[in-house]
């Protein structure tokens, strides 16, 4: 949209502001002012929120070719409401009629019977309650006045002998580790609903509970390590107390976050310290299998999220399509004509993976698929970026000659998607992973400690690992610290995913 021209005259502007000081603005003044200081907002760049190619370019987007066009979505519109399927963790409560019964005479028509429907009718009622709630138990006791031998009441059944149930270390490490509270705003919440507990208390209960637990994250990683496609890329933290050696020339300090997939199934590993990505992912893939294959490791192309693997060991390296789109996202302003192209090739390649998730393709079929599709729209995607620079038409050293000459320096990782089966076009799904680090990192701003850092990756694994298999992450944490033994002799089953399963056999 083409701005109006507004001509602005610096001395007049002067000469307003100066009356300003002495008088009120006159009706004309503000006028001008009023004029060019909305002139100059509307030069500023307005800050985006969304990287769509219509949204970026500000225009409306070329037709599309007719095997291209969007599907009707079979979703109705609702009203936004949640019902009452879910509330997943609420507690259900069976209300009986309290007269009527399955087979009973008809009260309305005093001719039929009555019979159960298949769906009740819900109620959802919610109440408030404190994070952490606590129980005081008085217990009686009574003295002897003549041997003073006293007598207290025993304890009620099911209280146990701890002051902190497992309960207590699995909220305060959810609300921590997964909701990105800490320690000392809990304390002060938890104060004004006359629930003390001190910061350094709640530490002391989340670090026993991760040396409680530790097997379930060991055995995450070791079966991370046996997956199909692993996810990495890290981003900047800060550790307060961190001994570094003198011969370690690093400053500094990182999260690095894998994902890992294997039959549909996902892992989530955090890991803090001065190693890159590619340096945890090395070590994680020592844990693989010998009789695997080469795993797929989707990763921007930065050098230090590419491990390095010892002699014999190999991965099919996949780059991030989106961290190239991006680049071109950032100089839609500049470049208009050359990144609507680039925007909608790379948009139409999108539209045909949505294609394949829509259809539960299997990956050799996704493969054939994106071959089929993509593969012409790609190949005419390089040859136009090719002929940028062979016809002289972009300044190789311009922000776009610098876009296109990533695209083509890392085409072969980026189109992985072409030759790999399960070969993913981005890295959102880590990035989506790290997330939860930056968002501790925003909230709590540091760990201090390298141990501490250590126990907030254990708990980040375990809690986005639940939300990635569809795991309850509070009822999870709380079973693994009811059941050391089991967990420590048989992890495997202990995992997000078969845990109630687990419950429900030894229960039986």
């Amino acid at each position: 949209m083409k701005r109006p021209r507004v001509d602005v005259n610096l001395e007049e502007l002067d000469r307003v502001l100066d009356q300003a000081r002495e008088a009120p603005l006159s009706e004309p003044d503000y006028d001008k002012l009023k004029s060019a200081l909305h002139a100059l907002a509307g030069m500023l760049a307005k800050p985006r929120t969304t990287e769509k190619t219509k949204t970026v370019l500000e225009q409306p987007e070329t037709l599309a070719p007719e095997n291209d066009s969007e599907t009707p979505s079979d979703k109705t519109p609702g009203h936004g409401r949640n019902g009452a399927s879910s509330y997943t963790g609420a507690k259900t409560v069976a209300v009986p009629h309290p007269e009527l019964h399955a087979g009973d005479a008809c009260p309305g028509c005093e001719k039929g019977k009555v019979y159960p429907q298949k769906e009740p009718r819900t109620l959802v009622r919610i109440v408030g309650q404190a994070p952490l709630a606590a129980t005081v138990y008085e217990l009686d006791r009574l003295r002897c006045n003549l041997c003073g031998e006293v007598f207290t009441a025993e304890e009620p059944e099911g209280v146990g002998p701890e002051k902190y149930d497992e309960t207590t270390a699995a909220m305060i490490a959810l609300l921590k580790y997964g909701s990105g509270m800490p320690f000392y705003r809990l304390e002060k919440l938890e104060h004004l609903l006359g629930i003390p507990l001190p910061a350094s208390t709640q530490w002391e209960i989340v670090e026993e509970a991760a040396e409680l637990i530790k097997a379930a994250r060991d055995e995450l990683i070791r079966q991370a390590a046996q997956g199909e496609v692993l996810h990495n890329d890290d981003t900047g933290m800060r550790v307060l107390r961190l001994a570094r050696e003198p011969s370690d020339e690093r400053t500094g300090v990182f999260t690095s976050g894998i994902v890992s997939t294997q039959h549909g199934q996902k892992i989530a590993l955090y890991f803090t310290g001065r190693q890159h990505a590619g340096e945890n992912l090395r070590d994680v893939l020592q844990h693989r299998a010998k009789e695997l294959g080469a795993p797929i490791q989707m990763c921007d192309a930065l050098s230090r999220n590419t491990p390095k693997l010892s002699d014999g060991a190999e991965i099919l390296l996949a780059n991030c399509l989106a961290h190239g789109r991006r680049q071109f996202v950032e100089l839609a302003v500049h470049f208009p004509e050359q990144c609507r192209y680039v925007l909608e090739t790379l948009g139409d390649v999108y539209k045909y993976d949505a294609e394949v998730r829509e259809e539960k393709l299997s990956p050799a079929e996704r493969l054939r698929f994106h071959q089929l599709r993509s593969g012409p729209v790609m190949q005419q995607l390089h040859q136009w970026l090719t002929a940028q620079f062979v016809r002289k038409q972009v300044e190789p050293n311009s922000g776009l000659g610098k876009a296109i000459t990533y695209l083509l320096r890392h085409w072969k990782g980026l189109t992985a998607f072409l030759r790999e089966a399960g070969a993913p076009l981005d890295n959102n799904l880590c990035e989506r992973a790290l997330k939860r680090a930056v968002l501790h990192r925003k909230n709590a701003l540091f760990y201090r400690t390298l141990h501490g850092a250590e126990a907030g990756d254990l708990f980040m694994s375990l809690i986005h690992t639940c939300e990635l298999a569809g795991a309850n992450p509070f009822d999870y944490l709380a079973e693994l610290q009811k059941h050391p033994a089991e967990l420590a002799s048989r992890p495997s089953a202990w995992m997000p995913w078969n845990y109630a399963e687990t419950l429900a056999r030894i229960k039986v």
